[in-house]
């Protein structure tokens, strides 16, 4: 809380995949360890509604995920990531906050991104934490 009684803005997600199914479950995962605080955007699936990326959708999921603290994008392959950058420079510096686009993982990158926005860290620390996740380790290995 500030000293105005009022929450600073959030940090927000958008979760880009080449699904849409994928992207929607990522956000509803991410949404169930972070709560309802974090504004968690999907952007999935082309513009027909098979698998691909579609930059317009990616800049609406932007616009409705920053809250004033920026954006942080998380993308499964290569082409998303492209899609992201021009949607990014479809928005231009039209009053969003900064908007970056982290090198972690997916899901486990989405998760922990959300938890930290969720107690309002910084976008810088939101982009660290997300990226970090890509050496957790799972315990899988005795």
């Amino acid at each position: 809380m500030t000293e105005s009684g009022v929450a600073p803005p959030l940090v927000g997600i958008v979760v880009v995949s080449h699904s849409r199914q994928l992207a929607e479950g990522v956000v509803e995962l991410a949404g169930q360890m972070a709560g309802d605080e974090v504004a968690l955007v999907a952007a999935g699936g082309g513009r027909d509604g098979g698998l691909g990326t579609d930059a317009d959708a990616i800049a609406e999921a932007i616009s409705r995920a920053d809250r004033g603290a920026g954006v942080v994008i998380l993308a499964d392959l290569g082409s998303a990531i492209l899609a992201s950058r021009t949607a990014i420079e479809m928005l231009g510096s039209d009053g969003t906050g900064p908007v970056v686009i982290s090198n972690g993982p997916l899901v486990e990158g989405a998760v922990v991104a959300a938890v930290q926005a969720s107690i309002g860290q910084s976008i810088e620390e939101v982009v660290a934490a997300a990226e970090a996740a890509s050496t957790m380790d799972k315990g899988a290995r005795a």
